[in-house]
């Protein structure tokens, strides 16, 4: 039965909240771990925001930031996904989960290994179906997004993001030097191209631009340290405000293919094939 699997999603951002979400909505246990003061840009459907706030809602769903394993598994019962301040994924070891995903979309292996779970999936570039985890899920737009990889890498980073109206590096807001950033717009806020969307305080207070004209989909929250060329925002040019705050098409994808994979791999661990 689904409700009988307990899943670790380490990282709570879109993509990885797109991933939880999913499960959780088909009966999976779902724990999410984080960093204590997590870089999450679109934080209007990221599950990190409940460090932040100690509670949000993404699509009906609650996310609630717990102390310890044991909080985290009490709260399951209540259909609230816990979120846990977990920088090395601890609680891996001590509930011995069914299942991990690696979600943290570092572009690299950050610590996890293909004997953490029964079933271990990682998210993205970084990793090798096989000898890090079980599988790897493509997250590349393209014709790919989404494939599950049984053997060998997801798609290299090109560091250049999806277009969105023809524009893909160009609607990234970042960060103008190094310092403490403070916002002065709302994720939400329509802006125009040159709008001052927030400041960075260094020696100077700096002021964070609006690349370009739309709606403000993703904003660093207030008192998180940057440095300078760090993203720390997202205008979407297509200017539709309720992309702000649902789930990605990409998200979503992501997540089914989590799934699918989960499934797949339970099947075969369940159903070996016979020996030639």
């Amino acid at each position: 039965m689904l409700d009988d699997i307990l899943v670790v999603v380490k990282g709570g951002g879109d993509l990885a909240t797109g991933v939880a979400h999913r499960l959780h909505r088909v009966g999976m246990k779902v724990i999410v771990t984080e960093l204590a003061r997590p870089t999450v840009i679109r934080r209007a459907v990221a599950f990190a925001s409940a460090v932040f706030e100690g509670e949000v809602t993404v699509e009906g769903v609650v996310a609630r930031r717990v102390e310890d394993a044991s909080q985290a598994l009490a709260l399951l019962p209540e259909g609230i996904i816990p979120v846990l301040v977990d920088p090395e994924a601890s609680v891996v070891r001590e509930l011995e989960p069914a299942v991990v995903v690696d979600a943290i979309i570092a572009k690299r292996n950050t610590g996890t290994k293909i004997t953490d779970a029964p079933t271990v999936i990682a998210l993205g570039p970084g990793f090798t179906a096989g000898l890090d985890a079980h599988a790897v899920i493509e997250t590349n737009r393209g014709h790919d997004l989404g494939r599950v990889i049984l053997e060998g890498q997801a798609a290299p980073d090109t560091g250049i993001p999806g277009p969105v109206m023809g524009y893909t590096s160009e609607r990234v807001v970042r960060a103008p030097g190094a310092g403490v950033f403070r916002g002065v717009k709302a994720i939400g806020d329509m802006v125009e191209a040159g709008d001052v969307v927030g400041f960075v305080a260094g020696a100077e207070d700096q002021p964070v631009l609006a690349p370009i004209s739309g709606v403000l989909r993703g904003l660093l929250a207030d008192g998180l340290v940057v440095k300078e060329g760090m993203k720390i925002g997202d205008v979407d040019p297509r200017g539709v405000r309720a992309y702000c705050f649902t789930i990605s098409d990409k998200a979503r994808a992501i997540g089914g293919s989590v799934l699918e994979a989960i499934l797949l791999l339970e099947r075969e661990r369940k159903s070996p094939r016979c020996p030639k």
